[in-house]
């Protein structure tokens, strides 16, 4: 069994390593293509942080698996410890020079998220967890919030896919709106769901999200007291709808998710 301190140790270099990155060549011409849409962009930012998070884990653990938004599976599909990474979430805002960027590691073991990294080199803040360890905000314990309903109101986050799918999400952004809660597009999930476990957010939601996305931050949320799961209310943050809140509005939130879906979205 991998330490989870050690492992923490390495998820929180790799993480300071991709923001270092990140600094570096913030507001420099950058080599800017689209992926699966024109507005779904990637940099050669996101290669070399990459890199380096994948230099920095394989020099403790050259045997474990490493899952990365942009190099994809390095090692066994099956593999019992695998690292999942994003070397730079939120690529769009950082080739506009929009400073809401981060980079993101965790570890799993076994299938579970036991370590979980999220640095911000704009406000050097690094976001921390372990299982069972508690989520820290540059070493300061963190809990979430404690607003008990949507129209205290609540300060809410969310995120919309590249394509033109988010239809949905439009219908509950609506809903939301005409209650009077506030709702943010910051446009980094990690971070968002960072700003859900330090209770600067409320909760958050989005659909369509990869596992790089939410492996680290929904540790975090789940460690600072939060609520994470799919839109049936199922525990964990890889379904096709993420939603984290601070635990007490999450079944007000689920319900007006569904209020708002046709019944063939509600599946």
């Amino acid at each position: 069994m991998t330490d989870l301190q050690q492992a923490l140790t390495v998820a929180v270099e790799a993480a300071r390593t991709a923001g270092a990155i990140h600094l570096a060549h913030l507001g420099k011409a950058h080599q800017v293509r689209s992926k699966s849409t024109f507005s779904d962009l990637v940099t050669e930012v996101d290669a070399l942080a990459e890199a380096a998070i994948r230099r920095v884990i394989a020099d403790t653990f050259p045997e474990h698996a490493v899952l990365g938004e942009e190099e994809g599976l390095g090692g066994a599909a099956d593999a019992w410890f695998r690292w999942i990474v994003d070397p730079l979430d939120g690529t769009v805002n950082y080739a506009h020079g929009f400073p809401v960027f981060c980079a993101s590691v965790a570890l799993e073991v076994g299938g579970e998220r036991v370590v979980g990294a999220v640095f911000d080199p704009n406000r050097q803040e690094l976001f921390t967890a372990t299982r069972g360890g508690g989520a820290f905000l540059n070493g300061q314990s963190l809990r979430v919030s404690a607003t008990p309903t949507l129209t205290t109101p609540a300060l809410v986050s969310t995120g919309f896919p590249y394509d033109a799918s988010g239809g949905r999400n439009l219908r509950l952004v609506e809903r939301l709106l005409r209650l009077g809660v506030p709702v943010r597009r910051p446009g980094a999930a990690a971070l968002d769901l960072c700003n859900v476990a330090c209770g600067r957010m409320d909760a958050y939601w989005e659909i369509g999200l990869k596992p790089w996305d939410s492996a680290a931050g929904s540790l975090i949320v789940q460690e600072a007291g939060g609520t994470v799961t799919d839109a049936q209310g199922q525990p964990g943050p890889y379904g096709a709808m993420l939603i984290a809140t601070n635990g007490h509005l999450h079944a007000e939130l689920l319900a007006l998710l569904h209020e708002a879906a046709p019944p063939a979205e509600e599946a």
